[in-house]
């Protein structure tokens, strides 16, 4: 199928988007990697009188190491983070991420930014930013604003940005040279959205406590969420194979996963918790894994 008619906008910086995000307000759309948009509009379930094209904006793809993070323009593409030598050596587990992400040709045009904003419950892109501490910025009318990735998803495919902003920069703080990760997705088929997906960064002592950690989950709920009452209960203890397995059930009894195609609620709950368990022996495993 064809998209209804629609009027493409070509704007010089993001102050642009912003305004023209204000002047058109409900009938605008932004085009970033259009994996998600352009099949929404060819099916006419989205119908945008204009669609902004974020890639006529210079400057938005990029992957930078500074101040002790790691930083994406909201244009770096998938296969960008998958092949970079900054993100292998730095945030291992985004990798693995990015390379989890649909086939050879959506990760060639799909972005951070746009995977980010879609807020997609089973997307990969979610509970790696969540595990890692991402702090997203965006701009708006009243200028630039710092989120923390905790408090960026709301609901299904709804994050807490306003109906006139964009997402201007995503930056993951650098685990320390101590810390593991491991992100692990069921999926239906290879480059299927998760049926479930766990991603875990995890810091210990040389003697196997827990010092630091972060939990992201995918299909667990209406949208990506960071575990924090698991992280919290794992913290400062030495990890076990029983505290793994109250840490599964407890990842169990946190969930509240949406019911589909892909699995009823139960079914994914129990699930998720074996990727879990899965998950956190794996990177209890490895030491460095993130260097």
């Amino acid at each position: 199928m064809y998209p209804a008619e629609f009027d493409l906008l070509e704007a010089g910086s993001l102050q642009e988007v912003v305004s023209m995000l204000q002047k058109y307000g409900e009938d605008v759309r932004i085009l970033a990697g259009g994996q998600s948009l352009v099949p929404m509009m060819k099916l006419r379930l989205a119908r945008p009188k204009y669609v902004i094209d974020l890639n006529r904006v210079p400057g938005l793809s990029y992957i930078e190491k500074k101040n002790g993070s790691v930083h994406f323009g909201p244009l770096t593409r998938h296969v960008e983070i998958e092949e970079s030598a900054t993100v292998q050596t730095n945030l291992l587990m985004m990798q693995e991420a990015a390379s989890a992400i649909g086939d050879a040709q959506v990760r060639n045009r799909g972005t951070i930014g746009g995977a980010i904003v879609e807020a997609d419950p089973a997307g990969d892109m979610g509970p790696a930013i969540l595990a890692l501490r991402a702090r997203i910025k965006s701009v708006g009318p009243q200028g630039e604003r710092e989120l923390d990735s905790k408090d960026f998803f709301t609901f299904a495919y709804t994050t807490v940005l306003g109906a006139d902003e964009v997402l201007s920069e995503i930056s993951v703080p650098i685990p320390s040279a101590d810390s593991s990760g491991v992100y692990l997705k069921l999926e239906r088929l290879a480059g299927d959205f998760a049926i479930v997906s766990v991603a875990v960064q995890m810091d210990r002592d040389k003697d196997g406590v827990c010092r630091e950690i972060g939990i992201g989950l995918g299909g667990a709920n209406d949208r990506p969420v960071k575990a924090i009452s698991v992280e919290e209960f794992l913290l400062g203890k030495m990890i076990s194979p029983a505290i793994i397995e109250s840490a599964a059930e407890m990842i169990r009894e946190i969930a509240s996963p949406i019911e589909d195609f892909r699995g009823s609620a139960e079914y994914k709950k129990d699930v998720l918790k074996v990727i879990f368990r899965r998950a956190l022996e794996k990177v209890t495993r490895q030491r460095n894994f993130s260097r």
